[in-house]
């Protein structure tokens, strides 16, 4: 399954069909149910119409997708993905797309379509659509064992990934991804998340592609009464990425942690981009970011708490913390507040800067070497967000690559 893409050397927004040489082979070559093969062709023509999102988009002010493009001949075919840990309530993507339910989850439109005007990437997936699985939660289940999800890729290639994650009343579940590949390649992918009633959803990504990839995630979350969804990603891979969440918390009482380590170097480029939408009252939600940008790397975070008028009682925070380790070092930070309801709890903030110098000279005065001096403050810096993590393994996974990148970036 393939046929190239490639990307004129001037990209022009109206000339998206670039993005979607080859699509006619895909079509043809995949079977599939005739509603899917219709959302294929509707989104399709959806991406012609409105192109690939630039610059010139508000939320991808930051990120130039089009300008890795055009640099690169990829060929679509099925994202490679291994699944294990407990995957009892697992089941292929092909496997249930003829169920009704998950044709009725397949064809919602793209959450903030209307809104903002930018969400070609979710219509590119349901163009592509293939790849994926479903995770269905009975009600009552508590999965003690992790789902573990790698997603590899190899070179020249353009894969699109579908998850389909339901929780169902007061069930639990935790998936553990880690992404990694070889060469130059584009994964875009997109998770639909259902917490309902009382259920408890953890989700971790361990974002290590390879330094010449570019990596687009678009994730969207429904939580309902009593629901808990905690994300937490570490960046350390891809030439590009951009991590974009989209929450609402539809019943009383829910909650949702957003939480992530970015630690970018040479010439990266890492955005988060997170909304959440609080349409219920008396709902917590965290948006968390701690940043660690050297050499010549831009990273992004823009945050987002919308607060409808309905949502009394609310407590939203949002914080984005980084470290500067070179001049050339670039990070953009846009929180945001919309607020419509007047009793709230809302506090939004951002920092940006080197390691204090007192600090370093502290250390320094009491014999460390000034690069483990460096490292030491710079681990404890980020330290204070992993201790998070509620899963343990995860935790220490994270550490250990977080050591490791700091061994190759600072020493």
């Amino acid at each position: 399954m393939g046929a190239a893409i490639k990307f004129a050397a001037r990209y022009k927004s109206e000339t998206s069909d670039l993005a979607l040489q080859g699509w006619d082979a895909f079509v043809a070559e995949t079977n599939a149910p005739d509603y899917i093969q219709a959302l294929r062709k509707r989104s399709a023509e959806k991406v012609r119409m409105a192109g690939l999102p630039t610059p010139k988009l508000e939320r991808f002010k930051y990120f130039n997708l089009p300008a890795y493009l055009k640099k690169n001949v990829l060929e679509f075919g099925a994202a490679n993905i291994e699944v294990n840990g407990n995957t009892e309530f697992v089941q292929e993507l092909t496997a249930a797309w003829k169920l009704e339910c998950v044709q009725r989850w397949l064809e919602v439109m793209p959450v903030g379509e209307d809104k903002y005007g930018d969400m070609m990437l979710w219509d590119l997936a349901n163009a592509l659509i293939a790849s994926g699985h479903i995770v269905n939660v009975p009600e009552g289940e508590k999965v003690s064992e992790p789902v573990l999800i790698k997603y590899d890729a190899v070179n020249e290639s353009a894969s699109t990934y579908r998850q389909l994650i339901r929780a169902a009343a007061n069930s639990e579940i935790t998936l553990i991804e880690t992404h990694a590949g070889q060469g130059s390649y584009w994964k875009n992918a997109l998770t639909q998340i259902k917490v309902e009633k009382g259920a408890r959803v953890r989700l971790f990504r361990m974002q290590d592609n390879s330094a010449e990839s570019l990596y687009t995630q678009n994730t969207h979350v429904e939580i309902e009464e009593g629901g808990l969804y905690e994300e937490f990603t570490l960046t350390t891979g891809a030439a590009l990425s951009r991590n974009q969440v989209h929450v609402e918390l539809l019943g009383e009482n829910a909650d949702v942690h957003v939480n992530g380590v970015n630690l970018l170097s040479g010439k990266q480029v890492g955005d988060t981009t997170i909304t959440v939408e609080h349409k219920a009252p008396h709902c917590v939600s965290n948006q968390n970011a701690r940043n660690v940008v050297t050499d010549q790397a831009i990273g992004t975070f823009q945050g987002k708490a919308h607060v409808h008028q309905i949502a009394q009682k609310t407590d939203g925070y949002q914080l984005s913390n980084t470290l500067l380790l070179s001049p050339q070092a670039t990070m953009n930070t846009k929180p945001e507040l919309e607020i419509y309801a007047d009793d709230v709890k809302c506090s939004h903030g951002a920092t940006s800067g080197r390691l204090d110098e007192d600090a370093i000279f502290y250390l320094r005065a009491r014999g460390i070497k000034k690069a483990d001096a460096e490292m030491l403050l710079t681990k404890a810096f980020i330290s204070e967000l992993i201790d998070e993590i509620s899963c343990d393994n995860f935790k220490e996974t994270v550490m250990e690559r977080a050591d490791e990148w700091l061994q190759g970036a600072l020493v």
